[in-house]
């Protein structure tokens, strides 16, 4: 359950481009999975300025606390503020409604660094 259309990241970041030339951010489906049943997440505001490997928030589990890492350096530009009261979305739909936010980059090419889904595919399986 890799989606081909989608860059990731070597912690189980996804990035897909969105409107207005923003990247959307989530955690993948192998992330949600170690992690279990999603019960808090923890975002920048909108405005915060993001740098890439850094962490940006946390993801709370049942099982442990996460950190989110920024996969490319830009600003919050939005919030997937439906986490706030079902952060169990990101269980379910890890690569569509579970998304967390979207960041306008600084330098779109920082996501040609980013893993493919194959790439992706070789990390998790080994």
């Amino acid at each position: 359950m890799i989606p081909e259309d989608l860059r990731y990241t070597a912690e189980h970041e996804w990035v897909v481009g969105a409107d207005g030339g923003r990247l959307r951010v989530g955690i993948t489906h192998f992330a949600q999975d170690a992690l279990g049943d999603i019960v808090f997440v923890q975002l920048p505001e909108v405005g915060a300025v993001v740098a890439a490997g850094e962490p940006l928030g946390e993801i709370e589990s049942t099982k442990s606390v996460s950190e989110i890492y920024a996969p490319v350096s830009g600003t919050v530009a939005a919030r997937n503020e439906s986490l706030v009261d079902a952060p169990e979305v990101i269980n379910t739909d890890p690569y569509g409604a579970g998304w967390l936010l979207e960041i306008a980059v600084d330098d779109p090419s920082m996501v040609d660094g980013l893993l493919t889904a194959g790439a992706y595919r070789e990390l998790t399986e080994s």
